[in-house]
């Protein structure tokens, strides 16, 4: 069963239950909250330290894989997106639910209506007191939700990151979408091409503290950086936190702060059709090119009005479905997170673990007008 649901406040609870005046017991509840207190104020602590900020490998463990192991059965497992109302990671996580189903487990998704840095601190939280046995986070930020997730996985729950990374250190794995690598650098391959290589562009992001938008940009810029790309000029990015009516604003105020403008990358599903939607109605329509990544279902509309010619994006329910297979061999001990341990995700096959814990679904499909159709997601 599916369920979508924002938790309550812990704090909430201690509301419940008011005992009659006790000096005594008064005394005793101030001393425990106040070591409660101090519990959450370790666990959840959003900054960023030295320490949270460790890229130096996958959170590493002393158990060691057993390949034969079966998977584990009532398996509790929760999706946690970096916001609960966003259409891209809905579909991730309801496929993730789904495919729980598949090997007798319970999944469910929670999170935050906003993808604030620090916004999943609290849920992480209240999923530890649950005793979840997995918890599958698209990070908002790499290093802001570092502390409760290593609570978590000293509490042998399960810590596995996808779609947006955290700090290697504070989880498993990470189930990423495709190389980050590739992703980066053809979308500026793509969007050149359609440019003859020449004119200035900009970026659309979502938030500015993302972990896959921002490694994504770092091999754009990387990739701008070569002699091909000489007479192209980036000239800004900018952020719409995946909200629609911000993405529309910014891609408006990039219109009209560069009229010579003649492309934007967009890899964010929200951004690149909230962009789509106001070029689509603009005199810009046939003179900035748009591309980025996107469901075909949204933007089906703009391929076929010639808004947009071509955009890229892998399959997100297969993201959910590899998330949930792969928290479960975590689960049942058949993996650990090493480098090279094999695992079977059901009906899309085996996966091989790779460096830092990584573990890749799968190159992303290019849709345009010829075979928008078939696709629908």
């Amino acid at each position: 069963m599916i369920q979508r649901f924002a938790l309550p406040s812990p704090a909430t609870t201690l509301k419940r239950g008011a005992a009659r005046h006790d000096p005594f017991r008064s005394r005793r509840a101030a001393t425990a909250a106040v070591v409660c207190a101090l519990a959450v104020a370790l666990a959840g602590c959003g900054g960023t330290t030295k320490k949270d900020n460790d890229n130096g490998g996958a959170a590493k463990s002393d158990a060691k894989a057993d390949p034969d192991a079966p998977l584990k059965k009532g398996l509790k497992l929760a999706f946690l997106p970096k916001q609960i109302n966003n259409p891209y990671e809905k579909l991730v996580d309801e496929a993730g639910i789904a495919a729980v189903g598949e090997f007798g487990g319970k999944g469910k998704e929670v999170g935050p209506s906003d993808a604030s840095a620090s916004s999943q601190v609290s849920y992480i939280n209240t999923l530890i007191q649950q005793r979840q046995d997995a918890i599958l986070i698209a990070a908002n930020d790499p290093n802001a939700v570092c502390g409760p997730l290593k609570q978590a996985m000293k509490k042998d729950i399960k810590v596995v990151a996808y779609d947006s990374d955290t700090a290697p250190a504070c989880r498993q794995l990470f189930i990423n979408q495709a190389s980050s690598e590739e992703i980066g650098r053809s979308q500026v391959q793509h969007l050149a091409k359609q440019l003859d290589y020449k004119g200035q562009i900009a970026i659309l992001s979502a938030t500015q503290n993302a972990t896959n938008q921002n490694t994504w940009i770092r091999f754009m810029k990387e990739e701008l950086s070569k002699p091909a790309y000489k007479d192209m000029k980036l000239v800004k990015t900018v952020y719409g936190d995946d909200d629609d009516q911000k993405s529309f604003q910014e891609t408006q105020g990039l219109l009209k702060a560069y009229p010579k403008l003649k492309g934007i990358i967009a890899p964010t599903t929200v951004g690149i059709a909230a962009a789509a939607r106001y070029i689509s109605g603009s005199s810009y329509k046939g003179e900035v090119v748009l591309n980025g990544l996107g469901t075909p279902n949204q933007m089906r509309k703009y391929v076929k009005d010639g808004t947009v010619e071509q955009f890229a994006l892998w399959d997100p329910k297969k993201l959910g479905y590899l998330g949930s297979f792969a928290a479960a061999a975590l689960a049942s001990g058949q993996i650990t997170g090493a480098e090279g341990e094999k695992f079977k995700a059901g009906k899309l096959g085996e996966y091989t673990v790779g460096k830092d814990g990584e573990v890749i679904l799968g190159p992303p499909t290019v849709f345009d007008k010829a075979n928008i159709d078939k696709f629908h997601f």
